[in-house]
């Protein structure tokens, strides 16, 4: 379809434009010290906004990318799937990670900056990203290949705890993570014609009902019941749950209580500390996308309004603000130890593009 004609918007497809590498790689900020890397699930929804704006080559050039990645990968996912299939305890240290340089290397391990590097919920997203991607259309023998590895990797490891989006409670597991890992299946299922994928993908979405929900609403984690605007994910867009689900919609009914700021941004989870627990651009704009699709014009226009007054006079996005911290004492701390919060973030503009986008029609 073609783009949303506004000015941001002409903005967000130029700055990820610039932001993807030769390689097909787009760099999660082209700017920021620490995100100079290609996160699976940063760059899968800017395919995913790519696609919805009717940039295909770049999505496609992102794709065979990732595809690459996985394939490269080949002999670490046997390897783990096998003894994890022996019922063997594997460490984090041996599971694949959640970034790569643009050249698709795994990054150098610098023993003075342990930075965590083990989540699970990119290589889901990227499956659901690819399938949206491919329209129905058949896989080739390199697709098909990586699609077939990576699916037996998720399924193979999906109880394992793992860093959550992001990258923290390492010890735990995240209802985002899950609700990713069960899109990515579904999505192999379907392209591969594998049973078995479809059929773990419902075992994991059981999981998610019978253990991530309290009081009528999805929580954290298993072990959190904390609210995590990452959950708007479980219906947008992985669309495990209806938006109309009472769930889901108790879900959002936390999240704009208890994670909207007084002037309408949206945080990640009460007690974030990171920069100090500040509103996110692309949490905002996910929750616009959400409400757009529910029906709620009015909420919509809100969260839209609220990023574009935050957007910088170049278009550029930031991953968050810092002018209304939960924890006003933490964000000179982080300030400097990177830097100010990372501008432009690749992820915000994405999420503004799929906000803007009638990417469901």
């Amino acid at each position: 379809m073609s783009a949303p004609s506004t000015v941001l918007a002409d903005a967000s497809i130029r700055v990820i434009s610039e932001g993807q590498a030769a390689s097909g790689a787009y760099v999660a900020s082209p700017n920021f010290s620490q995100y100079g890397f290609a996160w699976l699930r940063d760059g899968a929804y800017c395919a995913l906004a790519m696609d919805a704006v009717g940039e295909r080559e770049s999505a496609a050039r992102f794709h065979r990318w990732a595809t690459d990645v996985v394939l490269g990968e080949r002999e670490q996912i046997s390897r783990v799937v096998a003894s994890l299939d022996r019922g063997e305890k594997v460490a984090p240290g041996m599971m694949l990670p959640t970034r790569y340089t643009l050249d698709g290397e795994r990054e150098g391990v610098d023993p003075d900056d342990a930075w965590p590097n083990f989540q699970l919920d990119g290589y889901g997203t990227w499956l659901f990203a690819l399938e949206r991607h491919m329209g129905g259309a058949s896989a080739d023998d390199a697709t098909s290949e990586a699609v077939e590895l990576a699916a037996s990797y998720l399924a193979a490891s999906w109880r394992m705890p793992c860093y959550d989006y992001w990258e923290e409670f390492g010890d735990q597991l995240h209802t985002s993570t899950l609700a990713a890992i069960a899109a990515g299946l579904h999505a192999a299922g379907r392209i591969l014609d594998r049973g078995e994928f479809l059929e773990e993908a419902a075992t994991i979405t059981a999981f998610v009902h019978r253990e991530c929900v309290v009081d009528g609403s999805f929580v954290k984690g298993p072990d959190d019941q904390r609210v995590d605007a990452s959950l708007l994910s479980l219906a947008t867009p992985f669309e495990l749950v209806d938006v109309e689900d009472p769930i889901m919609r108790a879900t959002v009914k936390r999240i704009r209580t208890e994670l909207v700021s007084p002037t309408g941004g949206v945080r990640r989870y009460v007690g974030d500390t990171y920069f100090g627990g500040s509103p996110w651009m692309l949490l905002t704009a996910w929750l616009g996308w959400h409400l757009r699709i529910a029906g709620d014009d009015e909420g919509y226009r809100a969260a839209r309004a609220w990023v574009e007054s935050h957007a910088g006079q170049d278009g550029g996005m930031a991953e968050q603000i810092t002018d209304e911290p939960q924890d006003p004492a933490s964000v000179a701390p982080w300030v400097a130890r990177w830097g100010a919060a990372a501008n432009p973030l690749l992820w915000s503009h994405a999420k503004y593009l799929l906000m803007e986008s009638e990417v469901h029609a």
